[in-house]
């Protein structure tokens, strides 16, 4: 018999207040219930829920890359030398210490790392890349690809 947090989200409630949280976490709590369908008390102990639950894992800004002076944006495909347990999280505490560092994701096959950087120009990415990365050791091959295009953003 499933579990009573399951049979909630399969209801349309629930995946709709998920959604809407996604879309718009700072929508306060009346109108999350109205959106929903749902009076306000109701509403929050189950935002709460899914906060407690870790469903909910944080809320966050969305800030412009421009304004931050992060608007150039580079994508790496990063090959190791090397798989041990020592090598890899070495590589991976040292890229994710960088700024410059907006996601890093460890991949299945090639590359092994997928990481999306954002710098003010070409001149930042360039120092970054032959300053910091290629300093790492283990590092066997990084190809950069350079953004063209922002379709559709997790930010």
């Amino acid at each position: 018999m499933p579990s009573p947090a399951a049979s909630e989200s399969r209801r349309p409630a629930a995946i709709s207040r998920r959604a809407e949280l996604m879309r718009d976490a700072r929508i306060p709590n009346v109108n999350l219930a109205e959106r929903v369908h749902l009076t306000p008390g109701p509403c929050l102990r189950r935002v709460q829920r899914l906060e407690q639950e870790k469903v909910i894992l944080g809320y966050r800004a969305v800030v412009d890359p421009t304004a931050m002076g992060r608007s150039f944006e580079v994508i790496l495909d990063v090959e190791l030398t090397a798989f041990d347990r020592q090598s890899v999280l070495r590589f991976e505490d040292a890229m994710a210490a960088f700024d410059e560092v907006v996601e890093m994701h460890r991949m299945f096959g090639s590359p092994d790392y997928f990481v999306r950087i954002g710098v003010q120009d070409l001149p930042a990415y360039e120092t970054f890349l032959t300053e910091r990365v290629l300093t790492l050791p283990g590092i066997q091959k990084v190809v950069s690809r350079f953004t063209m295009k922002t379709i559709k953003s997790p930010r």
